[in-house]
């Protein structure tokens, strides 16, 4: 079930004719509500790093929408090659969905979620990057107490760590189920600022994050989506934890700015004008009919910003 679909549609506001890009396909849900909005004739690029998410969305939507759509397995970090290499060097549309789909959470041999356990993998691309396994197994004791806090802002990051050092030597932690397991024997859940989430939520953030490079790669995406844009053309974002929302906030203030001098400057001297005007000021989230429907959609936010000419 795609999150906030009616609201990124309202945001993202396609017209007939225009070309969009969905940087993240998933499910394909919100591919095809964008893909219906610019009925007859607009285009969609769909990029996505799952080849699974690629067959899927092409089975679905390929039938209904034939040339109009146009997928590509790639990360949005290649955006900026990917999309002029398909014929969309300029567009209209571009948005970001950086939730795992309902299909990865359901997948028994990459470990996404402790829930349907599996292998610890957690690559997006099985062919590209180190599974979170091996992590788990060569990463020492301060190593994964920087990793759980910086992509998991974990509490109990320490406590967690050296619980897995101390489990390896009997025998690798390698399945959700293990690591699921482990974390909840060490970390409170009812603890201080943790919501009614499973304990080892965090930690399962941060792997993912890690292994996938995403933080990274939303920068460059975000960046190269931007130079994409065609003066009106709007950059739509759905993040799902504090880490993401903010590196978009940052992002989106940072291009309404424009100059980056010094405040102490006396004149501008970088040279550089705004390029975005913020369409959503604070965000927009769920409503509550939609978190009780859908309760992955709880920690959305949509932030929205409209490209200008510089």
């Amino acid at each position: 079930m795609p999150v906030m679909v009616d609201e990124v549609v309202a945001m993202l506001a396609p017209a007939a004719g225009s070309l969009q890009i969905d940087a993240t396909v998933g499910g394909g849900g919100h591919t095809e509500r964008i893909l219906g909005a610019t009925d007859p004739d607009g285009r969609l690029l769909g990029l996505d790093a799952d080849g699974a998410a690629i067959a899927r969305v092409r089975e679905r939507l390929e039938p209904r929408f034939g040339p109009r759509l146009r997928l590509r397995q790639a990360n949005f970090s290649q955006l900026a090659t990917v999309a002029p290499e398909e014929g969309f060097g300029a567009v209209d549309g571009c948005f970001f969905d950086l939730g795992l789909s309902s299909f990865q959470l359901a997948d028994a041999d990459r470990g996404f979620g402790f829930r349907t356990g599996g292998p610890l993998d957690m690559r997006f691309d099985a062919s590209r990057g180190v599974p979170a396994a091996e992590l788990l197994a060569t990463l020492d004791a301060a190593e994964l107490t920087a990793l759980f806090r910086a992509y998991g802002e974990e509490p109990f990051a320490g406590r967690i760590a050296r619980a897995i050092v101390e489990a390896r030597r009997v025998a690798p932690v390698a399945t959700a189920e293990e690591l699921a397991e482990l974390v909840a024997r060490v970390a409170p859940s009812r603890a201080p600022g943790r919501r009614r989430v499973h304990p080892a939520t965090r930690v399962f953030q941060a792997l993912r994050i890690a292994v996938n490079e995403e933080l990274e790669s939303l920068s460059t995406g975000l960046a190269a989506a931007l130079d994409l844009l065609r003066p009106g053309g709007r950059l739509v974002v759905l993040s799902y934890h504090s880490l993401e929302d903010r590196i978009v906030k940052r992002f989106f203030q940072a291009e309404r700015r424009g100059c980056v001098c010094p405040p102490e400057a006396p004149v501008c001297v970088c040279g550089r004008a705004p390029r975005l005007r913020l369409v959503t000021a604070r965000g927009l989230v769920p409503a509550a009919d939609e978190i009780v429907a859908n309760p992955r959609a709880r920690s959305a936010r949509l932030r929205t910003a409209e490209r200008i000419a510089a």
